[in-house]
């Protein structure tokens, strides 16, 4: 996320409790609890963000990570296109050298 876009996220949830407040003064609730109930719906807001935001960052299921992964797969990839016929064979031998021995093992 780039800086104007969080600046932009923070004014839209700004003028959204600001929009909020008229709404429930509009509504006839006094002044003083439709301050209270918009900042306890901003708060609320708030923290339902934070909870996912947690979970994102304990799953490493985030935007980095995510990249990260699509970028070492693209090399792997890139990698493996730019082999001879002949190391693909040897890889792919090595490869069931490997399997054969984890399942002896197993």
């Amino acid at each position: 996320m780039r800086r104007i876009d969080a600046l932009g996220i923070g004014a839209g949830i700004f003028a959204t409790g600001g929009l909020v407040y008229i709404l429930l003064s509009l509504l006839g609730v006094e002044r003083l609890s439709a301050g209270i109930w918009t900042q306890f719906l901003l708060t609320g807001g708030l923290i339902g963000w934070l909870i996912t935001y947690v979970y994102r960052a304990i799953t490493s299921n985030m935007t980095y990570h995510q990249q990260r992964r699509d970028y070492e797969e693209a090399l792997l990839q890139k990698r493996l296109d730019a082999m001879t016929p002949e190391e693909l064979e040897q890889l792919q031998a090595e490869l069931e050298q490997e399997k054969t021995r984890a399942q002896a093992e197993s």
